[in-house]
């Protein structure tokens, strides 16, 4: 079973469904990871009700960093502002469906910290206008 998730990162990696940039977007945030240098970008379109319409990521990185972040930005389309704050590191494993090393574990946690970060600070920019 492992090697068919391998695959699928393999495959996500080399031909990403959600890679791009939204313009013009809702949320936009960006972020990487010091250690090893992998940057991911998040930006979403929303609804007046903060469900997300659309999403894609951009950036560069390792094969999990990137497929991470392709199949995060796939799995949150049509989820609310408040369902993205509620995902976990969990929610990023059983995407990807193998176990991960502590080094590995950042690389695929990185797009979550971005996408929570960015839905987070919406919110506030929401408050304010």
């Amino acid at each position: 079973m492992d090697d068919l998730y391998r695959q699928q990162i393999i495959d996500r990696y080399k031909h990403p469904l959600k890679r791009g940039v939204l313009d013009p977007h809702d949320l936009s945030y960006e972020d990487e990871n010091p250690l090893c240098g992998d940057r991911i970008r998040i930006d979403l379109r929303t609804d007046a009700k903060g469900t997300v319409t659309e999403a894609a990521f951009s950036g560069d990185g390792c094969a999990i960093s990137q497929a991470s972040a392709d199949l995060l930005a796939e799995y949150i389309e049509g989820k609310s502002l408040d369902e993205i704050r509620s995902l976990s590191k969990e929610t990023i494993l059983d995407l990807l469906g193998i176990e991960l090393s502590p080094i590995r574990l950042k690389c695929a946690l990185l797009s979550l910290k971005v996408l929570k970060a960015g839905a987070y600070g919406l919110e506030e920019a929401r408050k304010i206008e």
